[in-house]
């Protein structure tokens, strides 16, 4: 339940502080006041949305702040969220900035907005001004009667369900555009593939072609410089380079005892001469390797025409990259296998989840239909008590397409003089449909377990012995659970256990909000009867209805 409720700078409250008691609660106030100021600051608390236009004038930012008593069922909520269990207490507070942004805290902890919109399905039911239009939306009637039937597990398997059979289908969807994609590409990537698999590509090939073949086309160049090479080595006449270096080697041997040194110059030329030997064969061997082939020249030509032209087609810049275009054509063509398994695997998980969704459909339609009944029952009664003696209230249950809410449409038919009910949005007027929005309310709270519920002038439209019943009906109901209710009827206002009055200050600015008690209660019920001037009658009145 709500213990209390501080606000600062929102809107017209400069600053304000109420604490409500168990039971029964009534809000009263002229036209204009703010009354209505203080659900939107509890809205706000509950993760509405928020605007700097709320900020009272000239102030930087407002703050909204409650304080809950909660039952342990919360706690695993709390603690998934790092919040900590304070034995039962729970305290909200909202800063909201001039900039727009706001700050959540529960229990002093900062939390998501999301959590604070979680946390108030469990704390607090608000009945706005303009809720009682919901009636006539079929989503509303459903959630009604599900709730009601006890169905909302049920209901909240079968929207998951069927979210999954979205996801499913989509993504058959997906599946079955690339497999038309690739069969209409078939052709060409097989001819694709085909080329470049006969090209027989190898890494770093076209480096190792562009070598030979700029050794092939300068062969002749080639030889001749190893020839000119050869000469040096071994001229045609004289002493060979090999000789000369050997007879050096041995007149620096026999200097050896004679000058210093000389024995080390005869070692160096030995090295010298055996390094150069060795350069000598070398360039043999390197001429001897050398090809003249014309016909090896063209080869090589011709598979370096090949590679440039499968690069510049495929816009790639290495043998490298080619090979993966080739390795991606390979995929295509035979990738076709692996998603047409995929296929068959999703449309076998979406026709088991099909059969789930429409099992669940089958229960769903069960608790329903068993629970229509004795919702219409409910309701009924409770019109008659509210003075609609001859009204019949039906809940019919019709087959619907297979959706996220189950199988079923649901209409609320309605007929206040007993005869051809037909739907409620259609026949209904301001007061029935107050009454009827009244009838559900009792009939839920029974059942949502829901600690707080807040009426705005949900008895708009009533008035004489029938708002005189809708006020003994809230009362009721207050016996069972914290209610507050905002009203602009007496003989509502006169049933509250505590009644608040909420007032504008005399220059018409800040709203203020104060507990009546005595004497200010009988004036206020009084005003209520007749108005700014109040008769001594109006206040005998009101006694009456206090006392009664």
């Amino acid at each position: 339940m709500l213990r209390s409720l501080h606000i600062e700078n929102y809107v017209l409250i400069d600053s304000l502080d109420v604490e409500f008691p168990e039971g029964l609660s009534i809000i009263t106030g002229q036209t204009g006041a703010g009354k209505s100021i203080l659900l939107g600051a509890l809205s706000l608390l509950m993760g509405g949305k928020a605007d700097a236009s709320l900020i009272s004038s000239g102030a930087q930012n407002c703050v909204v702040e409650g304080e809950f008593e909660v039952s342990p069922q919360l706690r695993p909520l709390l603690e998934e969220n790092d919040v900590e269990w304070c034995d039962g207490i729970l305290t909200i507070r909202r800063l909201l900035s001039h900039s727009g942004r706001t700050r959540a805290f529960v229990n002093d902890s900062p939390v998501s907005t999301q959590l604070l919109q979680e946390l108030s399905l469990h704390l607090v039911d608000i009945h706005g001004q303009h809720q009682s239009l919901r009636l006539r939306d079929k989503h509303f009637q459903m959630e009604v009667l599900d709730s009601f039937a006890g169905a909302l597990d049920l209901v909240a398997q079968c929207r998951e369900k069927w979210l999954r059979m979205q996801e499913l289908q989509k993504e058959i969807a997906e599946i079955r555009r690339q497999l038309e994609r690739l069969k209409s590409d078939k052709e060409y990537n097989a001819a694709q593939f085909r080329q470049l698999d006969d090209a027989r590509l190898r890494e770093g090939e076209l480096e190792e072609l562009e070598a030979e073949q700029k050794q092939l086309a300068n062969a002749e160049a080639i030889k001749e410089s190893f020839a000119g090479l050869r000469s040096l080595f071994e001229p045609d006449e004289g002493l060979t380079v090999d000789v000369a270096l050997k007879e050096a080697e041995k007149l620096l041997l026999k200097l050896s005892d004679l000058v210093p040194g000389t024995a080390g110059l005869a070692s160096r030329l030995h090295s010298s001469r055996i390094e150069i030997a060795d350069i000598a064969q070398s360039a043999a061997d390197a001429d001897a390797g050398i090809s003249l082939s014309q016909e090896r020249l063209e080869q090589v030509e011709d598979r370096m025409g090949l590679l440039y032209s499968l690069l510049q087609k495929h816009g790639c810049s290495t043998v490298g990259e080619l090979i993966s275009v080739r390795d991606s054509f390979s995929d295509a063509l035979f990738s076709t296998d692996a998603l047409d398994e995929k296929l068959a695997s999703a449309q076998a998980s979406l026709e088991k989840l099909r059969a789930g969704h429409l099992d669940i459909c089958t229960r769903l339609h069960k608790k329903r239909s068993d629970a229509a009944p004795g919702l219409a029952k409910g309701i009924q009664d409770s019109l008659h008590f509210l003075e609609l003696d001859r009204a019949v209230f039906e809940v019919v249950l019709s087959d619907a397409e297979p959706s996220g809410g189950g199988a079923d449409a649901v209409s609320f038919n309605f007929s206040a003089n007993g005869t051809n009910p037909v739907d409620v949005a259609k026949c209904a007027s301001g007061g029935e449909i107050s009454r009827i929005m009244l009838s559900l309310k009792a009939i839920m709270a029974k059942f949502n377990g829901m600690p707080t519920m807040i009426f705005d002038e949900i008895d708009t439209g009533v008035s004489g012995s029938a708002a005189d019943r809708m006020g003994q009906m809230i009362c009721r109901m207050g016996d069972d659970m914290q209610l507050i209710a905002i009203t602009h009827l007496p003989q509502v206002a006169a049933k509250g256990s505590a009644h608040f009055v909420v007032e504008k200050s005399s220059g018409g600015g800040q709203s203020s909000v104060r507990r009546l008690s005595g004497e200010q209660r009988v004036m206020e019920i009084a005003r209520l009867l007749s108005g700014e001037s109040i008769s001594p009658e109006a206040v005998a009145n009101a006694r009456r209805l206090i006392g009664a």
